[in-house]
């Protein structure tokens, strides 16, 4: 089972740390969210640079996804404690998927042999989904660079909206 670009995702349920900011927990269903547009991203590790960064311009340009009837998920290895405390410290109104099994991660093929000081490991390539609210795959960023990428998505999103 893969994902391919204008296909339909297959249907996943996964659990979270939940968008409330409450240390909860919640399962979240791709057909859950039907009715929204979805914005999966994959990045390699909570409480990192890069990630932090990310993670902060999602959480600060939440509520213009929210007024284009957009969810934004964050999805990595990390367990849920880690996320919820990552989510507590940075204050992110949305949910983390904690994908240990990396059956999202085999989903979406994010899985990638890294160089990390001379030595190869699997870690998850930096890479966004945009999925519409029937729950199909409409734009794929692979091997993101952080500046500059979530107002990127949030144009995708709107240009979504007009089309």
């Amino acid at each position: 089972m893969s994902i391919a670009l204008n296909q339909a995702v297959p249907e996943f349920s996964a659990t979270a740390s939940g968008a409330t900011l409450t240390g909860n927990e919640e399962k979240i269903s791709l057909s859950s969210l039907r009715g929204k547009n979805v914005v999966l991203y994959f990045y390699p590790k909570d409480n990192t640079p890069g990630c932090t960064t990310e993670s902060q311009d999602f959480r600060d340009a939440y509520a213009q996804f929210k007024q284009a009837n957009t969810e934004i998920i964050g999805i990595s290895r990390d367990s849920l404690k880690s996320h919820q405390g990552f989510q507590a410290q940075h204050n992110l109104p949305f949910s983390l998927i904690s994908d240990q099994q990396e059956e999202l991660c085999s989903l979406f093929d994010v899985i990638k042999l890294k160089n990390m000081y001379g030595k190869e490991v699997r870690g998850i390539e930096r890479s966004t989904f945009l999925l519409d609210a029937q729950g199909v795959l409409r734009q794929i960023w692979r091997g993101v660079k952080v500046p500059g990428h979530v107002t990127e998505v949030l144009d995708a999103v709107h240009a979504l909206a007009k089309a």
